[in-house]
């Protein structure tokens, strides 16, 4: 018998695991300053991931041949990356994650037109409607029963919907780097996480250190959960870029967004919780006709 492709394991082993991440950001992390907060968690996270890269490694860090496009793909999907984990806290932060979530997880929609014009992908007719049935969660998300178009006059000026799209857009790019490095420039997984999860709290700790809160010594053991779930999570997400095209790991990582509306409905008791969660079924019908199509 034929089991399913490992790319598509991996893609919804790490949905399960950041869903979790993505709740625990709200319930337990929302008064931190972002730049505190990430570079708190993902220092945990490297120390989490260094047994983890030595255990997966089974050759050099770097492939034959490595150079300057090599590089130059690393600051791009690095340095992309702390600007949209950067956006994408601070937008769970100053709004409902069940709001925020399908928002900020419609990363498919910017990952095909790149991986059209870039990788040379075609986009079906099935595809197009997926590309409405995703923007239509934006809609949803932002329902309230009376005026038709009060939801996108208020998506325009929400500004946790903002970041969240900002961080969508800037992620969608950083999605077809990681398929890059991964397949076309055969960089193994733990070297792009490594270089991640140092590159975040240095870049970030001039300004954590002068903004600090008091009490954050009592909440390590928290930070320390929260970058296992980063450290295990993003392997997870490696390897799904690593075997899948962006256009099909990207959507399937990122139903995350499923798991933090239901747990932030359940748990925080977040309002208009049946109207976010029909969203978050548009987002991922939408993403997953585009990954189909």
């Amino acid at each position: 018998m034929f089991g399913p492709e490992p790319g598509l394991v991996y893609a919804g082993l790490a949905s399960l695991i950041l869903g979790v991440y993505l709740f625990c950001i709200k319930r337990y992390f929302d008064a931190y300053p972002s730049s505190v907060y990430l570079s708190l968690t993902f220092a945990a996270s490297l120390v989490w991931y260094l047994p983890i890269a030595y255990l997966a490694n089974d050759g050099g860090y770097l492939p034959a041949g490595f150079g300057a496009p090599g590089i130059g793909m690393f600051v791009l999907t690095i340095g992309g990356s702390i600007v949209a984990f950067l956006a994408l806290f601070r937008a769970i932060a100053v709004g409902d994650v069940s709001y925020v979530a399908p928002i900020s997880k419609l990363i498919a929609v910017f990952v095909l037109p790149i991986e059209l014009l870039v990788l040379q992908e075609h986009l079906s007719p099935v595809q197009i409607v997926g590309v409405v049935v995703a923007t239509a969660a934006v809609y949803v998300a932002n329902y309230e029963p009376g005026k038709l178009f009060e939801p996108f006059v208020r998506a325009a000026h929400s500004r946790p919907a903002q970041l969240a799209l900002g961080s969508a857009a800037v992620f969608g790019v950083v999605d077809v780097g990681k398929r890059v490095l991964m397949q076309e420039l055969q960089v193994p997984p733990e070297t792009f996480n490594l270089l991640l999860f140092l590159a975040v709290p240095v870049a970030l700790a001039p300004l954590a250190l002068r903004k600090i809160p008091a009490g954050t010594r009592g909440d390590l053991h928290l930070f320390a959960g929260v970058g296992l779930l980063v450290a295990v999570g993003e392997h997870f997400v490696m390897l799904a870029f690593s075997t899948l095209s962006a256009s099909i790991a990207s959507p399937i990582i990122n139903t995350q967004a499923v798991i933090a509306v239901l747990l932030g409905g359940v748990l925080l008791g977040e309002d208009a919780f049946r109207v976010r969660l029909l969203a978050a079924a548009f987002a991922v019908a939408g993403v997953t006709m585009i990954t189909v199509g």
